[in-house]
């Protein structure tokens, strides 16, 4: 799989370590008045990203404390559970999920954060068995999906 080119994006400058994972949820009210709006409300929203590179600029921000700092972002992997028919290396599915089991231990695995339902993604990893036993009786597998 071809690395993709990072996006360059503005964000809190406390926020800005190589590293961190985020996942954008869009804009605000309060950066409409600002001229670098469109710098820091670049990222599509509900997706994951992870900084991989940290520039010295920096600006001064309404609504981060100590302003922003530029950075390299790119999509990261988001880690789920699928169903073990769909757990298959450099397919391409379209993620849904109907369980509704929110006190099951798989949960958050199901539906994890970052991941836009009915959208399309590759598995780019299958990592093995689901780490609890599925409530519903489904045979899932630990997966890392990439957005198409």
């Amino acid at each position: 799989m071809v690395e993709a080119k990072p996006k360059v994006t503005l964000i809190g400058k406390e926020l800005a370590k190589n590293g961190l994972e985020f996942i954008y949820e869009g804009t605000i009210s309060e950066c409409s008045p600002c001229k670098l709006n469109k710098a820091c409300n670049n990222l599509k929203k509900g997706r994951r990203y992870r900084i991989v590179g940290v520039r010295p600029t920096e600006h001064a921000c309404l609504v981060h404390l100590n302003g922003t700092r530029a950075v390299e972002v790119v999509e990261s992997p988001i880690p789920a559970l699928l169903s073990a028919d769909m757990a298959i290396k450099n397919t391409k599915i379209q993620f849904e999920c109907s369980c509704t089991k929110e006190q099951c231990a798989n949960y958050p695995f199901c539906r994890p954060d970052g991941i836009i339902e009915r959208e399309k993604y590759i598995v780019v990893d299958v990592i093995g068995n689901a780490p609890e036993r599925c409530e519903k009786g489904r045979s899932l597998q630990f997966v890392e999906l990439m957005p198409v």
